[in-house]
């Protein structure tokens, strides 16, 4: 499968004419009824994004900050911008000014195409950002400086191939920052190789047929959107569901959205599963779903079953990176082993390996890395020789930096094990596992075992220095309602740990939390939380 030199998802997919009357997404808004959008509507609207684009002089290698949420404008606008070669930067809801100052420096950014909430914070960014030039939001307004989407392009014909740039394989098409959980966010290129690699995601890990109503739960800020609600989909013939949401998260709501959309395969992450277990399922028809997936963190064996029981679908689990496509999952047929991510996907040689990119043997813990084809630069290869999907570098202050390519391999930043039969099993970002006398435990493992008990609503597990053992496992615990902090309820927890896990691993040191440190995504910020026993509050 080589993706074709000339790709350009836009106007290879969306723009298909034998797709035009079928559909490409359902969108649920908050407070409505389902509306479906075909392929021909997206393409046509798609195209005049493109067209304005072209007419604000944002062409090929131009940059735009995108900060739009699960509404229909975010597909308008990403793909309008693949089709005229401008280079989106999808960014959260949850970016606050100053992150959006960051990141629209870092990638020189010519636009910003956001919702209307966003608008006062780009304009009391705007005269920091020197490349800035366009202010556009997708709603209507009369500000000075701004200009508005729906009305522009209602006044825009449709951007046609033969007037657009000629964009490449390797060209930028995408551009998404990591969520920063060690340091400050990294720019991460992708290319429109990228979009056309996704057909692995598709195909291997979430098994989409053509038909399928496919739904993805993810933030349009982040790649997982890529992965759920854009590229492998529409190449494999599925349909997305695109909804809106709420503040607050409504487990009956989106349990009864998988009856009426007659959702088939179904992706979301381990606290929505967690969250679906701890109600009464039998009343909904979940008969649908014929594929269910999970990424992120292990779910524990009763989650697996309450689920599996009321669809017949034990959630697969996957893994991958902003840097990369899906390169381990549980694929069909494959037996799901509870806490494993499965095996290497087809096309990828993914090994557990040390530093000096030596090949673990079975067990023990090491760094996952994809092993790259003999003497590749990552700057100079071709696509039809590099890794599917895989990035080729950082771009940092505008250079690329390409120092997690080495031995070999591309080195993931994330460390696992491999068993006997070759399922791989995730411990944790390589600089999060704690060395505690001689053990290495995954803070992941503790946490799981902490959040399976009534008195624990979340946890965050890092190690803290010792200067017998080296480090200590220490568990930052937020309690479930209805409990208080308590020297007695720490030992509680403390032999609860020794009596589910491996006694080793027990946290040694319990401090109770009202929050926890989150990047904007959601993730816990351990590296804060690790700064605390060097630099303790002051009394």
């Amino acid at each position: 499968m080589t993706c074709p030199e000339d790709f350009n998802f836009g106007w290879d997919v969306v723009s298909d004419p034998m797709r035009h009357h079928g559909t490409a997404y359902i969108f649920v808004p908050a407070n409505g009824a389902p509306t479906p959008v075909t392929f021909g509507q997206l393409n046509d609207t798609s195209s005049r994004v493109a067209r304005l684009f072209k007419d604000l002089g944002l062409g090929q290698g131009a940059r735009a900050i995108m900060v739009i949420a699960r509404i229909p404008s975010f597909y308008n606008v990403i793909v309008g911008a693949m089709k005229a070669g401008v280079a989106a930067l999808p960014g959260t809801n949850l970016l606050t000014a100053r992150d959006l100052e960051y990141r629209i420096n870092q990638s020189g950014a010519q636009a910003v195409v956001v919702t209307p909430e966003h608008m006062d914070k780009i304009d009391a960014i705007g005269d920091r950002c020197p490349s800035l030039q366009h202010r556009i939001v997708a709603g209507t307004t009369e500000r000075p400086g701004w200009i508005s989407l729906p009305q522009r392009l209602a006044e825009c014909s449709p951007l046609t191939r033969t007037e657009a740039p000629v964009t490449r394989a390797r060209d930028t098409m995408l551009i998404y920052f990591t969520s920063g959980t060690t340091a400050h966010p990294k720019a991460v290129p992708r290319d429109y190789s990228y979009g056309f690699a996704h057909r692995v995601t598709g195909a291997h890990w979430m098994d989409l047929k053509d038909g399928d109503v496919h739904w993805t739960l993810t933030d349009t800020g982040w790649a997982k959107a890529a992965w759920g609600l854009l590229f492998p989909q529409w190449q494999c013939g599925a349909t997305t569901v695109l909804y809106e949401g709420t503040p607050q998260f409504d487990v009956d709501r989106h349990l009864r959205l998988i009856a009426d959309l007659k959702v088939s395969t179904f992706c979301a992450p381990p606290t929505v599963y967690r969250m679906f277990a701890q109600v009464d399922l039998t009343p909904y028809d979940l008969s649908s779903i014929r594929r269910s997936m999970s990424a992120g963190e292990p779910l524990n064996p009763e989650v697996i079953e309450v689920w599996r029981k009321a669809t017949g679908s034990a959630p697969a689990d996957g893994y991958g990176q902003t840097e990369t496509v899906n390169i381990v999952g549980n694929t069909p047929g494959l037996e799901v082993r509870p806490g494993s991510m499965g095996k290497p996907i087809p096309g990828f040689e993914v090994h557990i390996v040390n530093a000096e990119g030596d090949i673990c043997p079975d067990h023990e813990v090491g760094e996952i890395a994809i092993r790259l084809p003999t003497g590749l630069n990552p700057a100079t290869a071709a696509v039809a020789q590099w890794p599917p999907g895989l990035f080729r570098g950082y771009e940092v202050d505008g250079r690329m930096v390409t120092d997690c390519f080495r031995h070999g391999y591309y080195f993931t930043g994330d460390t696992a094990w491999r068993d006997e039969d070759g399922y791989i099993w995730f411990v944790g970002r390589s600089d999060d596992v704690i060395s505690s006398g001689a053990y290495r435990i995954s803070p992941f493992e503790v946490e799981s075992t902490l959040q399976e008990h009534p008195a624990v609503a979340e946890s965050a597990v890092v190690g803290k220095p010792d200067a017998m053992r080296g480090h200590i496992v220490a568990a930052f615990v937020v309690l479930a309602s209805g409990f208080s902090p308590s020297e007695e309820l720490a030992k509680t927890l403390q032999e609860y740990c020794k009596t589910q896990t491996a006694p080793y691993k027990y946290p040694r040191e319990i401090l109770f939390r009202s929050d926890l440190p989150k990047t904007i995504s959601g993730k816990i910020r351990r590296v804060e939380l690790r700064e605390s026993f060097e630099n303790p509050p002051a009394p």
